[in-house]
């Protein structure tokens, strides 16, 4: 029995962990073991704790709580905490045989550094993603857990591609076990989750019904990235463009609002534009949705708008055209098959791509695997480790 160490503290890899869990228990349930390890990054209950419930996993086997900090503070944190369960201090008396990384949150890099320091083989799903832009957090830690990682799990062409270019291929580059280090194009763990909840999303959630909604009739809106929420240029670009597309196009925008945004909201716009956010009839300012939630608003938006990396990737898996609030993605394909398109905080190119999207007919092409990339990410583990 091989036993596996899973890193979860954002969001999103909840959700990307729902699926890896999923292929364990139906398939692989007699060869795996898996204990999943909460850093705690993610502390709100709607940013975090619901999503166990919602998606039918098992709560983390042990939580860090370290709550936020610095980047500095938190990771530190972190390293120290899975260093501990990973050699035996915390609660497994069963050794590991490998970690399971995902994305390029803080968490991801400080199980990088904790398991790579003690040469435990580490697991990265969704490698390879670039943005080439060394300004973003995200873009140091997932390099950093790539050049660690003994299996690279990229989910497209252009992720192994990156990889390329910065020398990492199959190769025999010694890690604790021998067995080198492998590059496999998986697929994405996010499309097996996306079609595997759509329906059900359908029948649980309400939050069509709840916010008067008609399908097709809305734009969904998030952000919650530092470079926007913390500046307030950017943070008032963006909600004076949404603001003007909900009085001239007379269309709902659903703003989930990260803890983080609004909190900053008061602090970052003018007390005219607050004023205008708030009394907009067509703004629908909520709370962070849950799963089932989300799934629905990005399948029937007509638009979604986000600086956010999985939904922009989530509306491409279900159709929907996106208007990216970023200078830069990591998901350079949505870019080129001309579903995404670029605006960073400007609030001209934010409407000129509004406009543009509007009237297209955006084609979406089958990018990100067959929808089992979970149960092909588990048996290369199992072959890796045996």
């Amino acid at each position: 029995m091989l036993h596996l160490l899973t890193i979860i503290g954002a969001r999103p890899q909840i959700i990307k962990a729902a699926a890896i869990s999923r292929a364990i228990r139906n398939r692989f349930a007699d060869q795996v073991q898996e204990t999943i390890l909460h850093t705690g990054q993610h502390y709100d209950e709607n940013m975090s704790g619901s999503f166990f419930s919602e998606l039918g996993i098992p709560q983390p086997d042990v939580n860090l709580h370290v709550g936020s900090g610095s980047h500095g503070v938190q990771t530190s944190k972190m390293i120290e905490g899975i260093e501990q369960e990973l050699m035996g201090q915390g609660t497994s008396a069963v050794p590991y045989d490998g970690i399971i990384l995902y994305g390029d949150t803080n968490s991801t890099l400080a199980g990088a550094v904790a398991a790579g320091k003690i040469h435990v083989p580490i697991f990265h799903i969704e490698a390879g993603l670039r943005s080439h832009n060394m300004a973003m957090p995200e873009e140091q830690n997932r390099i950093v857990c790539d050049h660690l990682s003994s299996i690279l799990f990229a989910p497209t062409h252009t992720a192994v591609d990156n990889l390329q270019k910065e020398g990492i291929v199959d190769s025999p580059r010694h890690f604790r076990n021998g067995k080198g280090q492998r590059v496999v194009q998986s697929g994405d763990v996010m499309y097996d989750n996306s079609m595997y909840f759509a329906e059900m999303a359908e029948q649980k959630s309400d939050i069509l019904q709840r916010l008067n909604l008609a399908k097709g009739q809305f734009v969904l809106a998030t952000i919650h990235r530092p470079q926007n929420t913390d500046s307030e240029v950017n943070l008032s670009n963006i909600f004076r463009a949404l603001a003007d597309i909900a009085d001239h196009e007379q269309t709902k925008i659903v703003v989930p609002l990260h803890p983080r945004t609004r909190k900053l909201l008061p602090e970052k716009l003018s007390p005219e534009l607050l004023t205008r956010i708030q009394q907009n009839a067509n703004i629908v300012l909520t709370e962070p949705a849950g799963f089932f939630d989300i799934i629905c608003l990005e399948k029937f938006a007509s638009i979604v708008m986000t600086d956010s990396g999985g939904v922009q990737k989530e509306a491409f898996f279900f159709g929907t055209p996106c208007v990216i609030l970023r200078p830069e993605t990591e998901w350079v394909e949505i870019v080129e098959a001309g579903a995404g398109i670029l605006t960073d905080a400007d609030y001209d190119k934010i409407m000129e791509a509004y406009g543009t999207l509007k009237n297209l007919q955006v084609t979406f092409p089958p990018l990100f695997g067959n929808a089992h990339a979970s149960e092909q990410i588990i048996q290369a583990i199992i072959d890796y480790l045996r």
